[in-house]
């Protein structure tokens, strides 16, 4: 149920061009235009909508980074380029209602012509939740009823859904994704990430993660797909890891032997566009 790529090699993308020096309107297109040239696979955003002031742990960031909401980003990319795929990575789906991002994802699928993979996580920075009404107790259940009602509207019309968090009365929401779905993908790194990942989406995404977590978090979704069922129409499980560090010359390989089909990659947020693009052509994919 998990896929290993091809030839012991993972696809590159870019992490973060929405944020930092790559909030600048500029910058993200520029970056954006070298990596699609240089054959990155795909390019992605991060996401907090607020962060605590002062930073306090476990917030990722100081409150000063800026970060560009992700539909924006993502849809500004779009406009600057044809062939990479675009990825939220990810958005923190329980802070989100769940019919407005549905319909904000499906217009970056329509005007990136299908090229939208569409991130989540249930979040866990507690200041972030509050500030946007979410309660942190219920955010797995909240999120996996979110998803669900957000599929129904990609996917059908006069959608009735009464849940406990989501209730739709026979309506319907139109464009539809390009390709009939947009593909989804799971971050996080405990048993409920594994389970959501193998019962709900086509990837699960791992953030800073070195080769030895990575080989740990790819036993816990193996253990997972042996205790849950898998869906038939969302195929083999496509595993994707940002590394927790500059990559040495052998790691690429080594996390393809893993099982790992896509490494997003950080060039970091606070480096220079000339620093970013020095790494963007520093780790072009190999033809």
């Amino acid at each position: 149920m998990l896929h290993s790529p091809p030839s012991n090699r993972s696809k590159l993308a870019l992490f973060g061009l929405n944020m930092g020096t790559m909030a600048n309107p500029a910058a993200m297109v520029r970056v954006a235009q070298e990596a699609e040239a240089a054959g990155y696979e795909s390019l992605w955003t991060g996401e907090h909508i607020v962060l605590p002031e002062p930073q306090a742990a476990p917030s990722p960031l100081p409150p000063d980074v800026p970060i560009l909401d992700t539909a924006v980003a993502l849809s500004w990319m779009a406009s600057a380029t044809t062939r990479v795929r675009l990825g939220s990575g990810i958005v923190i789906l329980p802070q989100r209602q769940p019919a407005v991002l549905a319909k904000s994802l499906v217009a970056v699928d329509q005007v990136s012509n299908g090229r939208l993979i569409f991130g989540f996580g249930v979040g866990y920075l507690e200041p972030e939740m509050t500030a946007c009404g979410t309660p942190m107790a219920d955010r797995g259940q909240r999120s996996d009823e979110y998803l669900a009602a957000m599929r129904a509207l990609w996917h059908h019309d006069a959608v009735s859904i009464d849940g406990k968090y989501v209730c739709l009365k026979s309506v319907t929401a139109n464009p539809k994704p390009v390709n009939e779905t947009i593909p989804v993908v799971v971050g996080g790194h405990s048993k409920a990430a594994f389970r959501r990942a193998i019962q709900s989406a086509h990837g699960w995404f791992g953030f800073a993660r070195d080769l030895q977590a990575t080989k740990a978090d790819i036993e816990g979704l193996r253990q997972a797909a042996n205790q849950y069922d898998r869906p038939s129409d969302l195929g083999p499980l496509e595993i994707s890891i940002t590394p927790r560090r500059r990559l040495s010359p052998s790691e690429p390989e080594a996390f393809a032997e893993l099982g790992v089909d896509r490494l997003i990659l950080q060039p970091g947020h606070h480096k220079s566009v000339d620093d970013i693009l020095t790494y963007v052509e520093t780790y072009r994919p190999v033809d």
